[in-house]
Parts: structure tokens; sequence; C-alpha cells
């Protein structure tokens, strides 16, 4: 297989590091963001290196405009033009309307939203035509569920409604824009929630970041290539 090029924005665990390791299995080159957590990325590098793929692992708060377009540059730079991009980058504040603060607010507007919109923008300028831009929202688009998490909701969304309008703006040059919203999924952020949060799906169970990463797969891969604009929710359920 001829060599591919792959950027992860928020790649250093949970769904992220399962979809970067996904990709590479698939044979992409790998590229992945980290903020916090050098240690983690650092392992996922290996893993993927390993496998006999590149990677290479990208400080970059997704809050940072600057930052965004830096690490679409270092990953061109370092792999080559890119083929597909996955946004997952994001941050996750619940709280009631009546207590949210305003530098909540302005923090998840700008990483889940300004931030999505910014990689996308800056990957499109430096992808192949006939590319893959993959977003990870959430089922919360669809179902709040529970009090406190208003803000998070409309942030995803936002996502899915950019989602719709970015696929139509890149549609002539056969970039594919999609959207993946899982639901309840087993990761460092949900592992004190999973026994509550087995009991509100239907299935009884809650997702493995494995297989949303597959999904991805399919996304970024050339049979899904008359899916644009879409938002697929794989959630066992939990919005029905």
């Amino acid at each position: 297989m001829s060599s591919k090029v792959a950027l992860v924005f928020g790649g250093a665990r949970g769904i992220g590091a399962a979809i970067a390791v996904r990709l590479a299995r698939d044979g992409f080159d790998i590229a992945l963001t980290y903020v916090s957590r050098p240690d983690s990325a650092g392992e996922i590098v290996a893993a993927i290196e390993n496998a006999g793929r590149k990677a290479v692992a990208i400080k970059a708060d997704s809050a940072d405009p600057a930052a965004i377009r830096a690490a679409v540059a270092e990953t061109v730079d370092r792999l080559g033009v890119l083929d597909a991009v996955v946004v997952n980058a994001g941050i996750l504040r619940l709280g009631p309307v009546e207590q949210f603060s305003l530098e909540d607010l302005d923090l998840i507007l700008d990483v889940n939203i300004r931030g999505v919109f910014l990689a996308i923008q800056a990957a499109a300028g430096q992808m192949r035509d006939g590319g893959r831009i993959i977003t990870i929202g959430s089922n919360t688009a669809i179902r709040t569920g529970t009090p406190g998490g208003s803000v998070y909701a409309m942030t995803k969304a936002a996502v899915a409604s950019m989602v719709r309008g970015v696929a139509l703006d890149l549609a002539p040059r056969r970039i594919t824009v999609n959207n993946v919203q899982p639901g309840p999924t087993e990761t460092d952020m949900t592992a004190t929630m999973v026994s509550r949060l087995k009991e509100i799906v239907p299935l009884k169970r809650v997702g493995e970041p494995g297989e949303i990463a597959a999904l991805v797969s399919y996304l970024a891969g050339p049979e899904s290539g008359y899916m644009t604009g879409a938002s697929l929710t794989i959630d066992g359920g939990y919005v029905l």
C-alpha cells in the first residue's frame, strides 16, 4: 500500500489514540496532537512505529489558533500532504445554566467549535483532492439526556451543523466531511461512570474506543467516497 498521511487532533489517549492506531494499521503515517500528556503521546507513537508506520506527536492546544495551524504545517513538513484529518480534540464542561461560568463557556466554545473549524480550515488547504475530514462529535447533539449538559451539547450540535456546510464547500475537490457521534465510551474520562452509564444504554454496555475507531476507519477509506455531510451516531441505542 502506498503511503498516506493522517493527522489526528487529540490523538494521545482514549478514542483519539484508538483512531491513530487504527489508521496506522490501515496504511497511514500518523501525526497526532496532544496538550498535557506527552507520555501517552509517546506511547502511541512508539506503537505505530513498531507496527512499521511513521508517526509524530505534536504539542498543540486546540484553543490556540496559531498552534492548530502550526500542527498542520509540521505534519506536512515531516510526513507529506494530508490524505485524512480527524478532529477529535475537545473538552467537557458541565454545569446548570445559572451557574455556568463565562470562563468555562469561552473555553469550551474555543476548543469544541472554533478549534474544530480552524482545524478543518487549516487542513483543507494542505489536503489532496479526494481527501477525508472526520470530526468526532457526540450523541448529545441529538439528546442531552442529563441536566448540566446544555453547553456541551450545544457545541456538538454546532459541529454537526458545521459539517454539513463544510461538506458543500469542499465537494468540488471531492473531499468528504463527516461527523461521528459517539455515546458513552470507556475512556479515562468515563472510568468512574461506567457502571451507571451501562444502565441507561439499551444495549447495557458502553462503547469501546476501538469501535469508534472502526467507524472512522471506514470514513477515512475509499469505500466511503459517496458519503459526505453525514453525522453517524454510535451509542448503543441511547438516542432511540
